[in-house]
């Protein structure tokens, strides 16, 4: 069975690793880092396997004091969102319904807390295919694209109706 819960500090040490193993389709992030964005968070949970942290997802809304250039560009244009910062689940837990699960959970958080759209961004380049066929399934659609990390990512900014 999959658990939904919120994060707590025990679980951070999990947190960063299962960030590190997908540090190329997010970005890197040391306990100080998670500390930060767990402090801007609005939604930061785990999803637990059998006892182990299998995932999670750190989000923010809109008014947060986030400056990142994505959840910038989403502010200027939004006047209510939930943008998710990053949302990793472990390789040897993939397709088991676990990052499903955790979106399932986030729309429903976002709409009993009256926010209208849930915002992301993935990478278009590189490339990452299995986030934008995961993004499609709950009805994300690109708004528009953008360069990041200094010309090094090529971003599809994402928004879904909750």
């Amino acid at each position: 069975d999959v658990v939904i819960r919120n994060s707590i500090q025990a679980d951070y040490g999990s947190i960063i690793a299962l960030n590190d193993a997908e540090v190329q389709q997010t970005s890197p992030m040391d306990r100080d880092r998670l500390n930060f964005l767990a402090s801007l968070s609005d939604y930061n949970k785990v999803a637990v396997v059998n006892g182990e942290v299998a995932a999670f997802l750190l989000a923010m809304q809109h008014g947060s004091k986030y400056h990142n250039e994505n959840y910038n560009w989403f502010s200027s244009r939004f006047s209510t969102f939930l943008y998710v910062d990053r949302v990793v689940v472990g390789s040897q837990f993939a397709g088991l319904g676990i990052g499903r699960a955790l979106y399932n959970d986030l729309f429903l958080y976002a709409r009993g807390n009256g926010v209208g759209h849930v915002v992301c961004e993935y990478n278009i380049e590189p490339p990452n295919l299995a986030s934008k066929a995961f993004h499609d399934k709950f009805g994300f659609k690109e708004l528009d694209t953008q360069w990041v990390a200094g010309g090094a990512k090529q971003v599809s900014l994402q928004a879904a109706t909750t």
